[in-house]
C-alpha cells in the first residue's frame, strides 16, 4: 500500500509561480523559465509512489531537485501544483492543501527528518538532543528517558549519553540525529544526503547499520544521495532525477539492466554488477527452459533434468537416466561445503554468491521462491550480467 503519493508535483521557488508554471505547461525549459522569470523551478510534473516499509532513495547530481522533491513531504517546500497524500490513520491527507494544524500533526507524530549537516545543538547533551523533540511532543518524563535509553542502545551510543556533540565524531554525531528521528517514533523517516559529509569507510557503516535497524524497525524512508553505488546499495527503488524530472523510477536491478535512456545508462555504466543484481533478474525463467511434460533441463549440454510435481515443486533430479542429489544453498552457508552437483538456491540469492556457487560446484543453479522452482541460472545469464548486455 502507497504510504506516500506524488501526483503532478511541480515546485517554483517564487511568491508567485503562476508564470513559471503557465510556461512549463507551454514546454519551455528550466533554464528557459529561469531567464524570462528568474524564477527557478525545482521540481517538474513529479509522480511517484512509496510504499510502506520501503526505501525510496531520490539521486542525481546536485541541482537535480531530489531535495527540493524531498522537503515537499514535510511541508519545508511548497507545493506549487499537484497533489501530494501523506496516509495517516487510514486517511490521505494531501500536503499540498492541509491546514497548518494537519501540518504540524504530521511534523510531529509522522514524519521525522535526519539532515545531512547533523543539526545538533551544540549546548546540549546527547541525551538531551534527543529528548528534545519528545519534549516538544509533551511527552511525560519518565516516557522521554525510556525511550532515548532505548534509541541510544538502539544506535550504540548508550556511553556517550552525556557528552556534548563535539566530544563525537561525524559519525557519531549522525547517528545522535538518526536516533533523535527515531524517538519521535514516526513511521515515515526522510533522510537529505545523510552520509554525503562523512569519510567513505565511516559512510559504509552507517549504511550497513541503516539497513540493520531497517530490518528491525521497517520504517518508510525517503533518502536522498548524488552516489549511485549508495542508492544501489539502499534503496527499495531508485528515482533518479535530472533539471528537476524524475527520469525512471524502479528497483534498483531494473535501472542496472534496463536503463530509460541515456543519461541513467551513463550513471550506470561504471556500476558493479555484483553488488546490485539477484538471481530473480538474471535467471532463464521456467518458460524460456527446454521443458517436456513435468520435467525441466538443467544442462542440455550433460543431459541433467529436474522433474517437477504439479505447481514445480521438486520431484526429483537426474543426469540421463541416473538420479542425482540436489543439494541446497542458504544464505551464510560456505560455498566451499557444496559438492560438483546442481544447487537449488534462493531466487534472491545475489550475483556475487551464484558466481562463488557457479564456480565451485561445476553446475548450473535452480532457484526456488519457497520450494517451488521459477528458474535456472547459468553462464549465459551470468556472463550477459557481467557484460551489461540485457537477455530480455
Amino acid at each position: 500500500m502507497s504510504i506516500i503519493r506524488f501526483d503532478k508535483v511541480d515546485v517554483i521557488f517564487a511568491k508567485k509561480p503562476r508564470e513559471a508554471l503557465r510556461l512549463l505547461d507551454e514546454g519551455l525549459s528550466r533554464d528557459q523559465i529561469l531567464k524570462k522569470t528568474g524564477q527557478i523551478v525545482g521540481v517538474e510534473k513529479a509522480s511517484l509512489d512509496i510504499d510502506k516499509g520501503e526505501i525510496c532513495v531520490l539521486m542525481g547530481l546536485s541541482g537535480s531537485g531530489k531535495s527540493s522533491l524531498l522537503r515537499c513531504i514535510n511541508g519545508l517546500n511548497t507545493v506549487s501544483r499537484g497533489q501530494l497524500f501523506v496516509e495517516h490513520e487510514g486517511k490521505q491527507i494531501d500536503i499540498a492543501s492541509c491546514t497548518p494544524a494537519e501540518l504540524k500533526m504530521m511534523r510531529t507524530k509522522r514524519i521525522a527528518m535526519v539532515f545531512q549537516k547533523f543539526a545538533l545543538m551544540p549546548w546540549l547533551t546527547v541525551r538531551e538532543n534527543i529528548s528534545f523533540g519528545l519534549e516538544m511532543q509533551g511527552r511525560p518524563e519518565k516516557e522521554r528517558k525510556a525511550l532515548v535509553d532505548e534509541k541510544l542502545e538502539l544506535v550504540g551510543l548508550s556511553q556517550w549519553r552525556n557528552k556534548k556533540p563535539d566530544e563525537l565524531s561525524g559519525g557519531m554525531q549522525q547517528r545522535v540525529g538518526l536516533a533523535r528521528a527515531l524517538a519521535m517514533d514516526a513511521d515515515i523517516l526522510l533522510m537529505d544526503e545523510p552520509f554525503s559529509a562523512l569519510d567513505p569507510l565511516i559512510r559504509q557503516g552507517l549504511q550497513d547499520e541503516l539497513l540493520e535497524l531497517q530490518r528491525k524497525l521497517s520504517k518508510t524512508i525517503v533518502f536522498v544521495s548524488h552516489d549511485l553505488d549508495e542508492a544501489l546499495k539502499l534503496g527499495s527503488r531508485i528515482a533518479i532525477m535530472k533539471d528537476g524530472k524524475i527520469i525512471q523510477y524502479s528497483k534498483p536491478e531494473e535501472i542496472v539492466l534496463n536503463p530509460a535512456d541515456d543519461y541513467v545508462r551513463t550513471f550506470v555504466a561504471h556500476t558493479n554488477p555484483l553488488n546490485v543484481l539477484c538471481g530473480r533478474s538474471l535467471m532463464r525463467t521456467l518458460d524460456n527452459c527446454k521443458r517436456i511434460n513435468g520435467s525441466v533441463c538443467i544442462d542440455p549440454g550433460d543431459d541433467s533434468w529436474i522433474d517437477l510435481h504439479e505447481g514445480n515443486t521438486i520431484k526429483g533430479v537426474r543426469n540421463g537416466a541416473g538420479v542425482v542429489d540436489l543439494q541446497q544453498w542458504k544464505s551464510g552457508q560456505s560455498v566451499d561445503s557444496l559438492g560438483h552437483r546442481p544447487t537449488l538456491v534462493d531466487s534472491n540469492i545475489g550475483m556475487r554468491d551464484a558466481l562463488q556457487i557457479r564456480y565451485q560446484t561445476g553446475n548450473k543453479l535452480v532457484l526456488h521462491d519457497n520450494q517451488k522452482v521459477v528458474g535456472i541460472l547459468g553462464d549465459t545469464e551470468l556472463y550477459h550480467a557481467l557484460l551489461g548486455k540485457n537477455l530480455g
